[in-house]
């Protein structure tokens, strides 16, 4: 008999995760919600979780903090941020640290499974499998989970060089870069490429006013991925 598969889902708000248990429930994992900091980090104790969606503001011990405990005492969990409130410099810290992927609230069922499977599919594949502009992007990311930014720029430049008419290579690239310690203005080369291909490409903006120092985030995917 298979050992079964846990997701974790961590807000504060039960109806939210009443939501997402029913929206995530046909996926072939067992579910399991806590309502707090203090119960998520409880509940990695006890379970071996391959998935956990985290929310980034909650009362107590905060997503941040407990992204920062699960990457260091449970790296394998691949840990997708969901917030209402977070900017860029939450965003590229949570890279950092190694998160999987990101979704700004509110979110419907149908996006919230769709980042999922898309996140189970992406563990399936290795460096090897880089034939594609998406099979590209997507490893980058996983790259980036697994702190292997060399590696993820590698695909991302890959990416480029496959489909130069895309918006979503550069910018990410711009991120990586970032996360790597570049100077600024290495970032803003790549996001300003990915603006110039897609002028309505909205993660680029607003990771260019953020290096501007305008904070004109709003509401929407978190800058990294439009079209999750």
């Amino acid at each position: 008999m298979m050992t079964p598969k846990w997701i974790l889902i961590v807000d504060d708000d039960p109806s939210i995760c009443l939501t997402m248990s029913i929206a995530l429930s046909d996926l072939g994992y067992e579910l399991e919600t806590a309502h707090s900091g203090e119960a998520a980090l409880a509940a990695i104790e006890q379970r071996n979780f391959a998935i956990m969606l985290l929310d980034i503001r909650m009362p107590g011990i905060d997503g941040m903090e407990v992204l920062r405990r699960v990457k260091l005492n449970a790296p394998q969990i691949r840990v997708i941020m969901m917030t209402a409130h977070g900017g860029i410099e939450s965003a590229v810290t949570a890279m950092k640290l190694g998160a999987v992927d990101f979704i700004q609230k509110p979110f419907t069922p149908s996006e919230i499974r769709n980042l999922v499977e898309a996140v189970i599919q992406r563990e399936a594949l290795d460096d090897s499998m880089a034939k594609d502009y998406a099979s590209c992007i997507e490893l980058a990311k996983k790259c980036i989970t697994d702190h292997r930014f060399e590696a993820a720029g590698a695909h991302l430049r890959k990416a480029v060089s496959i489909d130069p008419s895309r918006a979503e290579a550069f910018n990410l690239l711009g991120a990586v870069l970032e996360i790597q310690g570049a100077h600024p203005s290495e970032a803003l080369r790549n996001y300003h490429a990915a603006l110039a291909l897609d002028g309505s490409y909205a993660p680029a903006r607003r990771n260019i006013d953020r290096i501007a120092g305008e904070n004109k985030y709003r509401r929407g995917k978190i800058d990294i991925d439009r079209n999750r």
